[in-house]
């Protein structure tokens, strides 16, 4: 099981530790939820690269914090290593969002990858009682490695 981070941008920068503290957290994450053999790929982009995405994908013509590209419908992990899928985050959208919200650019990029992994792993927010249960996953997942609101 593994996260794979790719830092395809040059604006922001991130600290080694940080980034193999990510990875870290990823795989946590993917191993509470019973994802055992599987790797995701976490992708730092700039805005540029971001709304390209957002344009071609979701038919939006403006940068975003995060999208999650799932590689399967339904999981199978019965056997061997599986692609789940990518997630690419916009790190200037990161730095503005951390600076809005009064929190640290670690806790927003750490909570901004929670959100894609969680996505990847079949959780949505189409619905209220959706939204309020992936936003209490996000949030659980983040006090449980110190970075909460807050921080």
């Amino acid at each position: 099981m593994s996260v794979l981070i790719n830092n395809m941008q040059d604006v922001v920068k991130l600290e080694d530790s940080f980034l193999a503290k990510l990875a870290n957290l990823g795989e946590k994450i993917l191993r509470s939820e019973k994802y055992e053999g599987v790797e995701a790929s976490i992708i730092f982009v700039d805005d540029h690269y971001i709304k390209a995405l957002n344009q071609k994908y979701r038919h939006i013509e403006q940068p975003t914090d995060v999208l999650a590209f799932p590689l399967r419908d339904e999981l199978s992990i019965s056997e061997g290593e599986k692609l789940l899928g990518d997630v690419y985050i916009s790190l200037e959208r990161a730095q503005e969002q951390a600076r809005e919200y009064g929190h640290s650019l670690e806790r927003e990029v750490a909570f901004l990858m929670t959100h894609g992994l969680l996505h990847l792993l079949g959780y949505d927010h189409h619905t209220q009682a959706e939204e309020k249960q992936m936003r209490c996953k996000q949030e659980q997942i983040l006090l449980a490695y110190d970075l909460g609101r807050l921080k």
